[in-house]
């Protein structure tokens, strides 16, 4: 079924705009009869955040921003799905033309503007499908003309406790002017002191949500020292390594389009992404699991996020270039290197290769 609507779907998104393409998928999604994928190898479940997973695979935020097809995609095969960003108030995002296929690159560009129905909107929905069970993590962000970006994460902390799997803190888009700096020490301590101090706050009602911060993969060193530091003594449960990058290595082969702002996604943000996970692994010392995000197409690509560090990992960019394909195969691959090698779940590896990797000389860009 998924391989037969990939080999119908593809061809066809490719002839429309980027945004438009986007728009089909989600509608075709919410269409598509309620099949189930078969069931996952018990090997590949993973326990992260107090939640179990029945698989390591998750759709990464950005692609079903406003929660509108998580239960489809979860039928699909993934082990959990991330919706958002969501804002307070519905926001329109940056004018168009924003998302660009660097198709001989395999890569995407974006620069969205965290467009989204609301928190009012999304929380209906969420709360609407809460029987339906899966883990559906949010991730929210800031209005653009916030006055106080802090408040804005207190608000959806309130408002997403109660229908969230999870909540994400993304303080990393690039799209929403000044908000990485957030990712600075002073204003991080601050926002995540209120966060932490939010989610207590409502725990009672909404019960145990877990907070996971989300992070640029353009830090410097010294500044991922303080974003740990911070993340661990806010006592956060887990960071999700690594939003799009701002960087433009000099290997792109679409050039023109290498040139539009905004955020880099796909093959060419693997290397850096992966980096970046070893970097905050050797740095978290096992005080909260780590979510890896960023140019996985393939099962060897997911292998060494999680060598690098990674419990869990996420893809979006590469399914416009191979489908919902790529979901099954990742976990078969995945499934296919534990029996190999004798071992009886992932978390035997997690981290295996990150020492190695933050020996080595950082990524070309």
């Amino acid at each position: 079924m998924i391989r037969a609507f990939d080999a119908f779907s593809l061809p066809l998104l490719r002839w429309f705009d980027p945004e438009d393409a986007h728009r089909m998928a989600i509608q075709g999604l919410k269409l598509l009869p309620p099949i189930r994928s078969r069931p996952d190898d018990p090997k590949l479940a993973v326990r992260a955040f107090g939640l179990n997973f029945p698989n390591p695979v998750g759709m990464a935020a950005g692609f079903d921003k406003s929660a509108e097809a998580p239960d489809a995609l979860l039928r699909l095969g993934f082990g959990f799905v991330e919706i958002g960003s969501v804002t307070p108030r519905p926001q329109t995002g940056n004018p168009r033309p924003r998302l660009f296929r660097l198709e001989r690159d395999q890569g995407v560009i974006n620069r969205m503007g965290f467009n989204n129905d609301g928190a009012e909107a999304v929380q209906r929905r969420l709360a609407a499908r809460a029987h339906h069970g899966g883990i559906v993590g949010v991730n929210v962000g800031a209005n653009k003309d916030s006055a106080d970006r802090t408040a804005d994460y207190v608000k959806l902390i309130e408002t997403f406790a109660p229908v969230a799997s999870y909540i994400t803190i993304n303080v990393s888009s690039p799209n929403t002017p000044g908000l990485r700096n957030l990712q600075q020490a002073a204003a991080l301590d601050d926002l995540l002191a209120r966060v932490i101090e939010a989610r207590e706050r409502v725990r009672q009602t909404a019960g145990d949500t877990p907070v996971l911060l989300k992070i640029a993969p353009d830090l410097r060193l010294s500044q991922l020292d303080d974003v740990v530091h911070i993340a661990r003594s806010r006592r956060v449960d887990g960071m999700i390594v690594a939003n799009t990058t701002l960087a433009r290595p000099s290997s792109l082969r679409e050039q023109d389009r290498a040139n539009e702002s905004g955020g880099l996604s796909g093959r060419p943000l693997f290397r850096l992404s992966t980096r970046m996970v070893a970097e905050t692994y050797v740095r978290v010392e096992g005080a909260f699991p780590l979510i890896g995000v960023g140019g996985i197409d393939t099962g060897g690509a997911a292998l060494t996020k999680i060598r690098a560090g990674a419990s869990l990992i996420q893809l979006y960019s590469s399914l416009v270039y191979k489908g919902l394909g790529l979901v099954d195969s990742i976990k078969s691959d995945l499934a296919s290197t534990l029996l190999r090698t004798g071992r009886d779940s992932l978390s035997e590896i997690v981290g295996a290769d990150a020492a190695t990797i933050t020996a080595e000389d950082w990524p070309v860009q």
